[in-house]
């Protein structure tokens, strides 16, 4: 009954320890052959070298007495971290370009399989992947970082080659900046001299259409109206002496002077002088202004018509008119000043008149020409700023590269990590051989224990036979591969032992 009764208890620990009897040979061969594989492509893979070269960036203060307009006189001491970091990201591009990189490819004679197999642009894209670019910062002063240093790594299979590609990277990059600098100070050069040419001719157009309207309009402009009131003033003055005088003569010409004729006369000096005034404050629609126009022209028809009475009144009553040519020439004369009297009068009036709508163009005009007159003294301080720039070589206000530390070949490798690589494959190897052997056990149709017998069937166990091991059993094993020494399997069909 004791050996009926000697599968009772088994723990799981007995029982790893059984499956670990039955499958170590071929959980030793999967682990084995794992590792050993492992090993061998971790330790055929080439080894990758890495060499960085660093470069600073020194920002550049010109004085101010030098610089003079073309400083940034509102900037801090310590660029912005996002200018300048956009700033180098645009030179990288420069440097990692096609062009460039073929070159450097092509003169140290880097990437010969891919050339040879792939072409030119899979070795510059093999180039770009292997360039690695870092930003580094420092704190200010004022507790913000600063990027002040930037470090080119190269990564290949040669130490010395992979040092010499960094070293070349970092001198490419020192020049390429200094290029676009030089390009961009020219270029702002000439765009300003382009735009301070067409400003200069833009001003010109504006002083001659200033000049031509000034000739154009000459008497009417802002600045002559005193001018003109004034001659209107005097022009009014001498058409009353020339009235009065006229009047007189006029007079002189009949034995008997007439009377209403000298206050007819005064009354039109003295409006004309009222107009005068009214003109020169008021525009030709004032109420007043045209009160007093029309007082003038009805007395000037007054006076029309009381000559050409008293004229009749003369011929009709046989009044003495007195013939004298000195007189009858002298009628004429101021007839004829009176006429050109009242022409002028009548200019200078319309003058008065226009002078508002001219003052309103001519300051028009002005304007356009003060607006292309700033402008063209904004462009000329910038173009003379641009020129000093040219003219030192670098921009006041730019950043100076220069290699900080040059690379040097590596004397240890930085991929593969062979270590971390072999660990991950001892761990792969150890996986591998329990799945094996959990495989094989799962897929074994075989019984290895009462145990296993119970757990297939509810019939009861009455007794277990120990392998008996024969002549022909030793010599089979002798001729086999080495087997578990469990106890005799039993299968589930009929009894084997």
């Amino acid at each position: 009954m004791q050996n009926v009764h000697a599968g009772y208890g088994v723990s799981g620990l007995d029982r790893a320890r059984a499956v670990w009897h039955r499958r170590k040979w071929v959980a030793l061969v999967v682990f084995v052959a794992v590792l050993a594989a492992t090993v061998g492509v971790t330790g055929n893979l080439p080894n990758i070298y890495e060499s960085s070269a660093t470069v600073l960036v020194e920002h550049q203060q010109a004085p101010k007495s030098i610089a003079g307009a073309s400083a940034d006189t509102g900037g801090d001491a310590w660029l912005r971290v996002s200018e300048l970091e956009t700033w180098l990201r645009t030179i990288i591009q420069h440097v990692l370009s096609r062009s460039q990189l073929s070159d450097l490819i092509t003169r140290l004679d880097l990437y010969p399989d891919v050339r040879r197999t792939a072409g030119m642009d899979a070795a510059v894209e093999r180039m770009r992947r292997d360039v690695r670019f870092q930003f580094r910062g420092v704190r200010q002063p004022t507790g913000e970082d600063a990027t002040i240093a930037f470090s080119l790594s190269y990564r290949g299979r040669d130490p010395n080659t992979v040092a010499r590609v960094a070293n070349a990277l970092a001198v490419l990059y020192v020049e390429e900046n200094s290029k676009i600098r030089e390009q961009q100070t020219a270029g702002t050069a000439e765009f300003l001299r382009v735009q301070l040419d067409t400003a200069q001719r833009d001003l010109e157009q504006q002083e001659q259409r200033i000049a031509d309207f000034k000739v154009r309009h000459n008497g009417e402009l802002p600045e002559q109206q005193a001018a003109n009131l004034a001659a209107l003033g005097q022009l009014n003055q001498q058409l009353i002496v020339n009235i009065q005088r006229r009047d007189t003569t006029a007079r002189q010409r009949l034995e008997i002077p007439g009377v209403a004729g000298d206050t007819i006369s005064a009354r039109l000096a003295k409006l004309h002088q009222q107009l005068a005034d009214l003109r020169a404050k008021y525009t030709d629609q004032y109420p007043e202004v045209v009160r007093v126009k029309e007082e003038i022209a009805a007395l000037e028809r007054h006076v029309a018509v009381d000559g050409g009475r008293r004229a009749a009144a003369e011929d009709s009553t046989g009044g003495t008119l007195v013939k004298d040519p000195a007189v009858e020439a002298e009628l004429a004369a101021l007839r004829s000043d009176e006429q050109g009297l009242r022409s002028q009068i009548a200019a200078y009036q319309q003058r008065i008149e226009n002078t508002p709508v001219i003052g309103q163009e001519l300051q028009q005009l002005t304007r356009d020409y003060t607006a292309a007159s700033e402008l063209y003294q904004t462009l000329l301080q910038r173009y003379e700023g641009a020129q000093l720039e040219e003219r030192m070589g670098q921009r006041m206000q730019g950043d100076q590269f220069r290699v900080l530390d040059p690379a040097v070949a590596s004397r240890a490798p930085v991929a593969p990590k062979r270590f971390l690589l072999r660990l991950i494959g001892l761990l792969l190897a150890g996986g591998a051989a329990v799945g094996v052997a959990q495989l094989a056990e799962i897929t074994d149709t075989s019984f290895h224990g009462i145990d296993d017998l119970r757990a297939f069937t509810s019939v009861p166990v009455l007794a277990s036979i120990p392998p008996i091991t024969t002549a022909a059993d030793l010599l089979r094993r002798r001729s086999a591969s080495p087997s578990s020494s469990a106890p005799c399997p039993i299968s589930r069909g009929p009894a084997q032992c």
